[in-house]
């Protein structure tokens, strides 16, 4: 895909990795429908930073909970730009144990109604768009907690309801796949424990002891946690240079699912 000239609804731009990804969408010439609800301290920001590259965007406060809030800002962002191309769908509400402690129905509702729902109901106002594209993307964020849980080190990081929302994420993506195809290309972007998600630059990360801040690293085998900039290689990767993949899952989390045990030294054998 060419992305110049394109339009991108980016959901969760106010800051972090949906920031992130904007900026470098924005960079490669491509219009931008940026959400934001929470973190307005952030705003002023945001503002200033995509109006610095100069690319035509539109930056609107929309409550995703509140389905009946999504279509009418999607449908206006295609009417803004002539159409929508890709569907960054970043957004999500990460459960986190050692900041919420025990679940509250009002926690798990909010857990699932964030990271699950809300992307169901963005994909389907966005659909009808990016089918007329003839070539659209979309991009669907999850994490590794639908597959590890609450358990090892990241116990302190994940909670049920959280992995729960992550592992049904993958099932959206296959079924989009299929209503997309042929014209949008669905694939998922599985991540592991990234700064300003989960690690460095979230409350919950300073509230971990050093050592199971280290726990936590020495798990993954690249030893270190993610960066920003490599959210933004994989998502240029899927936008510009996968043609052929859709209904994909690709875990982006240095080794962390595969867990820093070392592998024992071949035995000599008995034959």
């Amino acid at each position: 895909m060419d992305l110049n000239g394109k339009t991108a609804l980016v959901l969760g731009g106010i800051k972090g990795i949906g920031k992130a990804v904007g900026l470098v969408l924005a960079r490669h010439g491509v219009r931008l429908g940026l959400t934001w609800h929470d973190w307005e301290e952030s705003l002023d920001s945001m503002q200033r930073d995509f109006a610095a590259i100069g690319t035509a965007h539109l930056i609107q406060r929309v409550n995703l909970l509140e389905t009946s809030a999504i279509a009418p800002f999607v449908n206006r962002v295609a009417e803004h730009f002539g159409g929508i191309d890709i569907l960054i769908n970043n957004i999500e509400r990460g459960g986190w144990p050692v900041v919420h402690g025990p679940y509250t129905r009002q926690q798990w509702d909010l857990e699932l109604s964030t990271t699950l729902r809300a992307k169901q109901w963005v994909f389907e106002a966005a659909l009808p768009h990016l089918k007329n594209s003839g070539n659209g993307c979309v991009i669907n964020f999850s994490s590794i907690a639908g597959l590890v849980g609450r358990s090892g080190p990241a116990s302190h990081l994940f909670n049920e309801g959280y992995s729960a929302a992550n592992r049904g994420i993958s099932l959206l993506t296959e079924t989009w796949a299929r209503l997309g195809a042929p014209e949008v290309r669905v694939n998922e972007l599985m991540l592991g424990i990234f700064q300003t998600r989960h690690a460095q630059g979230t409350r919950g990360w300073g509230l971990l002891s050093e050592k199971q801040q280290q726990a936590i690293v020495d798990h993954t085998l690249l030893g270190r946690t993610g960066r920003t900039d490599d959210v933004v290689r994989a998502v240029l990767f899927l936008l510009k240079d996968a043609p052929y993949m859709t209904g994909s899952v690709i875990r982006l989390d240095g080794g962390y699912v595969l867990g820093g045990e070392p592998v024992a030294p071949m035995p000599e054998g008995v034959v």
